[in-house]
């Protein structure tokens, strides 16, 4: 596959599948051995993996959400192959003396009997779940405190779940500032004939509007069949530099130069939306977090390569801003325990 054709069917693969298939701070910590772990919602089981540092001391601890579609807990896409990225990820903040909970989404992977019904899928509903995840881990003594971390799709996600509970931090890797509407539309533009993207806006606008269509181009009928518009509306309604914007506790923007689906204008789009946040481009990284060039032939390999690793700044950078977010609230907390009263 060219980098043209991934950058124009990276989303909108995702939107086709998601329905388908449900549809440095100085730590050298020994990691303990990864273990099951699943929370109990109204529509079934979702699955995870969790790692702790073996440690005597309560550790910061990190909630990590996947991208879309058919990306399971690991970072692996059933269309795009195996890379493992978000698995190299948690084992390298593990390293650095912080846990992880990463999930299988509901309708994928281990959580596929969770799945609804493909007309009943809302994206408010991966929200709600998340925010289950997060209140596991707060729950959890051995943990001094819990940062939410989204990639691609997942930064939108962890944002609004971020709002629903009390998260200590947030981090957004590759996040999209635009809505999924106007991604959805920049993509499109180049491979539509003008009258077919014609049609195509006024279906983005109707449903922009929280209006169904019951008249889809056979063409277009793959993106906006009439059980999945359902989940369209409630996912365009969010545009993520908006919601950046409400979030109060320390923020972290990363993203890397060689990603071709989300640029770097995106995550400087957010920083503007959040002015306090830290915004951390990485040189040469793409969008599943490893060292590839821009050259279309390695895009393409390293999207299904579990053989290359992280990009070790990426690690290191969140783990800088979690440690150094949880001094900040340490100190912030001592204070005001000893101010008079």
């Amino acid at each position: 596959m060219s980098s043209n054709s991934r950058r124009s069917v990276s989303l909108v693969a995702c939107l086709i599948a998601l329905p388908l298939s449900m549809l440095s701070m100085g730590y050298t910590t020994q990691a303990s051995t990864p273990v099951e772990v699943h929370i109990t919602t109204s529509t079934g089981t979702l699955h995870g993996t969790q790692i702790i540092p073996a440690s005597n001391l309560p550790e910061p601890a990190v909630l990590i959400i996947a991208g879309s579609g058919p990306t399971d807990r690991n970072g692996n896409n059933s269309l795009a192959g195996q890379n493992n990225s978000l698995k190299f990820l948690a084992e390298g903040l593990a390293d650095h003396g912080i846990a992880s909970i990463r999930y299988d989404k509901r309708g994928i992977g281990e959580s596929v009997a969770a799945g609804p019904e493909e007309a009943d899928l809302r994206f408010h509903t991966y929200v709600e779940d998340a925010a289950l995840w997060i209140q596991k881990l707060q729950a959890d003594s051995r943990f001094s405190s819990v940062t939410i971390m989204g990639h691609s799709e997942g930064s939108l996600i962890g944002m609004l779940a971020t709002q629903k509970t009390e998260a200590d931090a947030f981090v957004s890797i590759a996040g999209p500032a635009q809505t999924a509407s106007q991604l959805l539309r920049d993509q499109l533009r180049p491979s539509l004939p003008d009258a077919l993207w014609q049609q195509n806006e006024q279906i983005l606008a109707a449903l922009e509007q929280g209006h169904r269509v019951t008249s889809i181009p056979p063409e277009l009928n793959a993106l906006y069949r009439s059980s999945i518009q359902p989940y369209l509306i409630s996912w365009f309604r969010y545009t993520p530099a908006q919601e950046i914007g409400r979030l109060t506790v320390p923020v972290l923007i990363v993203q890397g130069t060689t990603d071709i689906q989300v640029p770097v204008s995106e995550a400087q789009a957010l920083k503007m939306a959040k002015p306090d946040a830290e915004l951390r481009i990485i040189e040469g990284m793409n969008h599943v977090l490893k060292a590839v060039s821009l050259d279309s032939e390695q895009q393409d390999a390293s999207y299904s390569d579990p053989t290359l690793p992280v990009v070790p700044e990426l690690v290191e950078g969140i783990s800088q801003f979690i440690h150094t977010s949880e001094t900040h609230r340490e100190s912030n907390q001592s204070l005001h325990r000893n101010l008079p009263s």
